[in-house]
């Protein structure tokens, strides 16, 4: 393939055919390869599906700093999304960042409590925080080992 791009083939099409693409690659457990597809579609499309798919292939991909920074800009543009405050909850807290977790998991489950995976995150993540304030430990971050004191 001289100077061609192992995506040649596969970004022919219409952006939609692009998103149908990159969704295929997400359902199918391959985010790296859909982090990539939806990348490049962003760079001419940053809809909120564009940005939704992007998220959950980095978060999926465990590129948390990354997610939070697409579902951060999500957040932004469609305030009203549910899933958006859920998957950018999810990547705070993966980054151990427990606090603004909280509030987006919080705002996902009065948006739908309904969903029970919006109730059981928050729950985890209240958790964790009132556990670490009664241990007088930071809210926020690794916790340093004994042995590390």
């Amino acid at each position: 393939m001289a100077g061609g791009s192992e995506f040649d083939g596969i970004l022919t099409g219409s952006e939609y055919d692009w998103y149908q693409r990159a969704s295929k690659l997400l359902e199918s457990g391959n985010s790296a390869a859909a982090s990539i597809l939806f990348e490049r579609l962003r760079e001419i499309n940053s809809s909120p599906s564009v940005l939704e798919g992007l998220g959950r292939a980095l978060f999926d991909a465990k590129r948390y700093v990354e997610a939070e920074v697409v579902l951060d800009e999500l957040v932004q543009s469609a305030p009203d999304n549910d899933y958006a405050h859920f998957a950018l909850g999810l990547s705070l807290w993966r980054q151990q960042k427990f606090v603004p977790a909280r509030d987006h998991l919080a705002m996902a489950f009065v948006m739908k409590p309904q969903r029970s995976e919006y109730g059981s995150a928050l729950s985890q993540v209240k958790s964790t925080l009132r556990h670490r304030t009664e241990q007088s430990m930071p809210l926020e971050g690794p916790i340093a080992r004994q042995d590390e004191l």
